[in-house]
């Protein structure tokens, strides 16, 4: 079954497989993995490579296969080598085998003229045949590029709205119970017709996301507060709000939060395709969903590059961070930052050297907005901060 699939990958072509970039086996990659449940395709694309977005050029996709990006719990992966001496990783198919018991006859010799008494060989051992045979099995959820855990509440729910995209949006404007707040249970209304049993998302706006390079807006994050259901869909053009059932809330809801429609059709892919970001692409680390000075491994954050830059679902970006500066004085090199006020003050402007970026991790895009974008942190080698830059791998 291995050289099966290796002759369909050989032999027929994909048009945007490109191996531009040289696949980079990792020092003390297994031969074969069994892929175990909570993987993702970044955490064994990450055994095999050095470069985990070339995974496309490692997993060629067989045509003959159904849903050939899909790996399974449970699935062997072994790790081959075409004709021409290419890397390539497989699914090995195990076989089970079956019992077939072969009944050898009994042979007994003619009697000739005299009666004689021939004994018959012995009876001979039934014969054991091993026949291959494919294992059917109900196949588990197959594995997801990232851990859907995290990025879920961010796919679905997350936005970014310019102020003329708050403007035109509905609001709550009141509660069955009369009060500024409410929790779950309660009825909300709402100064918009809305839809007789559709859902709906409540949110509060959040703070204006500043573009540090630009000082434009991207947009107002803002944050969900509770998920609700319509039962009465209004009317306003005699004055009559519409009516939300609350059925889950985060946190109090109150008058004026906002309320957007639940795309039911905005349902998660557990698959998309890693790829190298565009080489123009390089921006810079404007949120954390922690709100923490520094974060780290599957932390969410928010880039100042988007659509308009060239930025896409799966883009692979690295964290880099310049290293810290120095300037030359009298005393000779010093870190600018522990140099004293007059010191920095009387030194040549050309004093300072250019101090290179180094990497510290690497992020892979999930959402994109048009000035922005959403990743989760893939690793680091120290914790990000707010700032440090992102761009395409080197």
């Amino acid at each position: 079954m291995i050289k099966k699939i290796i002759l369909s990958a050989t032999f027929f072509t994909l048009p945007w497989l490109s191996f531009a970039d040289e696949l980079q086996i990792n020092e003390g990659a297994p031969n074969t993995y069994i892929v175990e449940e909570g993987d993702t395709l970044w955490d064994i694309s990450s055994i095999f490579l050095e470069q985990p977005w070339l995974w496309p050029q490692l997993w060629r996709l067989n045509p003959e296969i159904s849903n050939p990006h899909l790996i399974y719990p449970g699935d062997v992966l072994r790790l081959v080598y075409d004709d021409e001496g290419e890397p390539q990783l497989v699914v090995e198919e195990e076989p089970e085998y079956i019992e077939e018991i072969i009944e050898e006859p009994v042979v007994v010799e003619e009697v000739i003229e005299e009666p004689v008494i021939v004994e018959a060989p012995p009876r001979e051992k039934p014969t054991l045949k091993l026949s291959p045979k494919v294992r059917k099995q109900v196949k588990k959820t197959p594995i997801t590029t990232l851990p859907l855990h995290v990025i879920a509440p961010y796919v679905k729910y997350d936005h970014l709205l310019t102020q003329a995209q708050v403007d035109t949006l509905p609001n709550v404007i009141g509660s069955d119970q009369g009060h500024k707040s409410s929790l779950d249970g309660f009825k909300v209304y709402v100064n918009d017709d809305l839809v007789l049993g559709k859902s709906y998302a409540i949110y509060y706006i959040d703070d204006e996301i500043i573009d540090p390079e630009t000082e434009k807006s991207l947009g107002f994050n803002v944050k969900l507060t509770g998920t609700a259901q319509a039962i009465r869909s209004g009317d306003m053009a005699k004055r009559r709000p519409g009516t939300l059932l609350v059925n889950s809330a985060n946190r109090e809801i109150r008058s004026g939060n906002i309320v957007m429609p639940i795309n039911e059709g905005q349902l998660l892919p557990s698959f998309f395709t890693m790829q190298k970001a565009d080489e123009s692409v390089r921006g810079l680390i404007v949120k954390a969903s922690s709100d923490n000075r520094e974060f780290g491994k599957l932390e969410v954050i928010m880039i100042n590059r988007g659509e308009m830059h060239s930025v896409k679902v799966g883009d692979i970006l690295t964290i880099q961070r310049k290293s810290p500066a120095v300037v030359e004085t009298k005393d000779g090199p010093q870190y600018k930052a522990s140099s004293s006020r007059w010191e920095r003050m009387s030194a040549d402007p050309e004093s300072e050297y250019d101090m290179p970026e180094e990497p510290l991790g690497q992020v892979m895009v999930f959402k994109v907005y048009e000035n922005a974008a959403m990743a989760l942190i893939m690793k680091t080698n120290k914790p990000a901060r707010l700032l440090d830059s992102v761009a395409a791998p080197q």
